[in-house]
């Protein structure tokens, strides 16, 4: 904060009071004066804002000259507004705008990719200063958890109105006539129909689709973003990638379909996991339900994962609603744990399975390990 200069006759009305003998007159003048000095002060305040304070309320020493950016604690106010913000996401927020010097808290928290540049650097902040493991884990908590507030509210805008901007490789999920769900992927939008290849049974078999069967075609985009679109099987054709099937196009895509709630990542992790089976003790009022892991491994490869859950592929036979515990390793060997339901499976190749798993319980640790790959804020 900028020193405040008095006006200069305040300053000689000064000298010429503490020369008066009357003493009510100064002290009235003292009242005066102070009471200008702190409106003078609150004014700058509200302008520039107070200086940047560090984990636990401390004031941050600034070092080399003062950076010409300024914060808005008004702006700051209305990104809290807007977002819905509770009292420990505010806090560290405010710190991280603060430090940054942001100006346009609203233009930054509606950008993702400028909010993950500031978010790294505090994330490799956090890291450094945190006092203790306890306080290191619930500091990233908060900030991912800013973090993926940020990510819904962009996926609300409308970005897709034609089929014809789907994109290559897109994985969508085909629903029938019958309400039966195959995990597809769509090979090409460009052209008369949207190629997707085609599904398969249980046992790798193509299924066939007669033409005219009306389909309903979902899918994520990369920042999470949900779509569907009911349209109609033109016909199959074959492709250098396999038999596929054509759909009509259509210019009638819903986007007000449910979004996932975290944003996911494409990984190679292997992982052991094992079968989680309930088991029920006692009777009557005192019966009680508890989790009991077997002790039998198994092995596969997370290939996306989210703080929601994952897709892990496998070549051991796990049936729907199955109860996992899983565990696996980052880049780093941060060992990580969660317990997953499987929602379901598809299969994947001639001889695996990918098991798309919802978590139920992940450790704090693991869930904040989970967000710095998913956002990438880990790489260094």
């Amino acid at each position: 904060m900028g020193s405040i200069n008095l006006p200069l006759p305040l300053l000689q009305l000064e000298g010429v009071f503490f020369r008066e003998e009357d003493p009510t007159v100064s002290r009235f003048f003292l009242i005066f004066l102070g009471s200008f000095i702190v409106i003078l002060i609150v004014v700058n305040i509200i302008r520039n804002g107070v200086g940047a304070t560090g984990f636990g309320g401390k004031q941050k020493k600034k070092s080399g000259s003062a950076t010409p950016r300024k914060f808005s604690i008004f702006n700051m106010r209305k990104a809290v507004n807007l977002y819905g913000l509770n009292k420990d996401q505010v806090k560290l927020l405010e710190y991280v705008f603060r430090n940054e010097g942001v100006s346009d808290p609203l233009a930054v928290m509606a950008n993702t990719a400028s909010l993950d540049k500031l978010f790294k650097r505090a994330y490799k902040s956090i890291e450094k200063r945190a006092s203790s493991e306890d306080e290191l884990q619930n500091f990233l908590t908060v900030l991912f958890s800013i973090r993926n507030i940020a990510e819904t509210a962009q996926g609300r805008v409308q970005v897709a109105s034609s089929t014809r901007q789907i994109s290559e490789n897109m994985a969508a999920v085909l629903t029938s006539s019958k309400d039966e769900t195959f995990s597809v992927k769509v090979l090409s939008s460009k052209g008369d129909h949207l190629l997707v290849d085609c599904p398969r049974n249980a046992l790798g078999t193509p299924i066939r689709f007669s033409p005219g069967n009306k389909v309903t075609l979902s899918f994520f985009t990369k920042s999470s973003k949900g779509f569907s679109f009911d349209t109609r099987v033109v016909g199959t054709v074959d492709t250098p990638k396999g038999a596929a099937l054509q759909l009509a196009h259509s210019n009638k895509v819903n986007n007000s379909m449910i979004q996932r709630r975290f944003k996911r990542q494409d990984v190679s992790l292997s992982t052991v996991f094992f079968m989680v089976h309930m088991q029920e003790t006692g009777s009557g009022r005192k019966a009680e339900k508890k989790m009991v892991v077997a002790p039998q491994r198994y092995r596969g490869t997370i290939e996306n994962i989210s703080l929601g859950g994952c897709a892990l592929k496998t070549g051991s036979i796990i049936q729907a609603g199955s109860r996992l515990k899983i565990t696996f390793e980052n880049d780093e060997g941060l060992k990580m744990s969660a317990l997953g339901l499987v929602l379901r499976t598809n299969r994947s190749g001639a001889a695996a399975i990918t098991m798309h798993i919802k978590f139920l319980k992940v450790p704090q640790r693991s869930q904040n390990a989970i967000s710095a790959m998913v956002f990438e804020y880990d790489q260094y």
